[in-house]
């Protein structure tokens, strides 16, 4: 029965890291940069409201997303280059990159509602 035990663990182990996703790194200042020139173009253009619904409403599919983008890639040379292109969608396989685009957007979309609040800082 130990024998049993010992495999239904082991299975139990496997099974608990089988999908698990690598990127619980911390992002860089590179990658900073290039989530804050996203949220600054979405803001420029008054998109933040369909941005965020459609971050949080995807959220649970970010890895998945990423992947999208790359099919995507054509169009979304407006906003980055291919190699920033690349490194956003390396960005979005990582876990908490979400949280961080969204807390960017508002950001950006809070200092240009509230200039005044720029100068105190």
């Amino acid at each position: 029965m130990s024998g049993q035990v010992s495999r239904i663990e082991r299975f139990r182990a496997w099974w608990a890291h089988a999908f698990a996703v690598d990127g619980d790194e911390a992002f860089d200042g590179r990658d900073r940069a290039l989530i804050d020139r996203l949220a600054a173009f979405v803001v420029r253009r008054r998109m933040t409201s369909p941005a965020l619904m459609l971050l949080e409403s995807g959220r649970p599919l970010n890895f998945v997303g990423s992947q999208l983008l790359t099919f995507l890639a054509p169009f979304v040379t407006m906003v980055f280059s291919k190699q920033e292109y690349n490194r956003f969608t390396g960005i979005l396989e990582r876990r908490g990159s979400i949280d961080l685009i969204i807390e960017r957007i508002e950001e950006a979309e809070s200092r240009i509602q509230n200039p005044e609040s720029r100068m105190e800082k």
